[in-house]
């Protein structure tokens, strides 16, 4: 690592602790220099340093500002190696991702970015992804002989994840709708976005990238006119050090649930379905066909959704999106 991954390690992992610049060196075996220069960039990235004579130098617990460092502190020693790239902008972390595949990346493989320009949701949707105010992420993964009954337990899996991530460090009280949506004080907060690459031999899943948007703080102008009336935050004024906490959250909480369903012995299905608030609703199922009217009663272990027609008849819905009858 660089002099100054190496101080924002020091300073994230002791947060409002003072050190002298002499103490930085000689723990680095750099000069003064070159950690008065580390500490001046780290401020100019927006990072609150305090630096006070015959004290030296200091992080202040306020500081909300996503790192590799400050995201590691808070991961379970017992989760897989993640390899976490933390970048400024992008036009989609999932793009980011993808364009790396063919370099031999492994699974793991994580990129963050603090704004996206062309942020993507499911069947084509755009993402608003305003700078600063949310958590845009992507993750490369290649589960072992993951068919596609399991792929698509991945999202729900997510989900899962990022509701109890929220809860955990908000104490907030999170709900899905049906498949990958999040909400918090009855808004849309986060949406969940998984692409892949089956085999066309083996019908297995080559590998899948697991993408998540958390609004986190509502954008300093507010949201566009058409998202006004559903989109929402998770918090509604600045936290100390709540991006780095909810990325490793969740990464905690989906790997858990993730090495589950690879050794079928995973219990998210339960969680997920406590938290579905679309149960019992009367919806619209959007797919390929005619949208079609029908009560959800249920939803089964591999998070399908078990309907009810009008005429009586019952059926799984797997595949596609539902809008909620007002």
């Amino acid at each position: 690592m660089s002099t100054k991954e190496n101080i924002l390690e020091l300073f994230e992992k002791n947060r409002g602790m003072y050190f002298s610049g002499e103490y930085i060196a000689q723990k680095l075996s750099v000069s003064r220099a070159a950690v008065w220069k580390a500490v001046k960039t780290l401020q100019r990235d927006g990072y609150a340093i305090d630096a006070v004579p015959n004290k030296g130098y200091c992080l202040a617990c306020s500081t909300d500002i996503l790192s590799p460092q400050g995201i590691q502190k808070y991961l379970n020693s017992d989760i897989p190696q993640i390899d976490i790239n933390v970048i400024p902008t992008t036009n989609s972390t999932n793009t980011e991702v993808r364009e790396k595949i063919n370099t031999g990346i492994s699974e793991g493989y994580h990129v963050i970015a603090n704004e996206q320009n062309s942020g993507r949701g499911r069947l084509g949707r755009s993402f608003f992804s305003p700078k600063d105010t949310g958590i845009y992420m992507s993750l490369l993964l290649k589960p072992n002989f993951c068919s596609g009954e399991q792929a698509t337990q991945i999202t729900t899996i997510a989900a899962v994840a990022v509701c109890e991530a929220i809860e955990s460090v908000s104490k907030e009280k999170a709900s899905i709708k049906w498949v990958n949506d999040i909400f918090v004080r009855n808004k849309k907060v986060c949406g969940i976005l998984t692409e892949g690459s089956f085999n066309l031999e083996s019908g297995h899943l080559d590998y899948a990238i697991l993408g998540i948007g958390l609004n986190v703080y509502i954008p300093k102008d507010g949201f566009p006119d058409d998202l006004k009336q559903i989109a929402g935050s998770v918090f509604t004024s600045n936290q100390n050090d709540v991006k780095n906490r909810l990325v490793s959250e969740i990464l905690n909480r989906f790997f858990l649930y993730y090495k589950g369903i690879q050794n079928n012995s995973s219990n998210y299905a339960e969680e997920y379905r406590k938290r579905c608030f679309v149960i019992g609703k009367e919806v619209s199922l959007i797919s390929s066909d005619k949208p079609k009217t029908a009560t959800i009663i249920d939803i089964d272990d591999q998070c399908r959704l078990k309907v009810r027609y009008k005429d009586g008849t019952e059926e799984y819905f797997s595949s596609g999106e539902i809008r909620i009858k007002v």
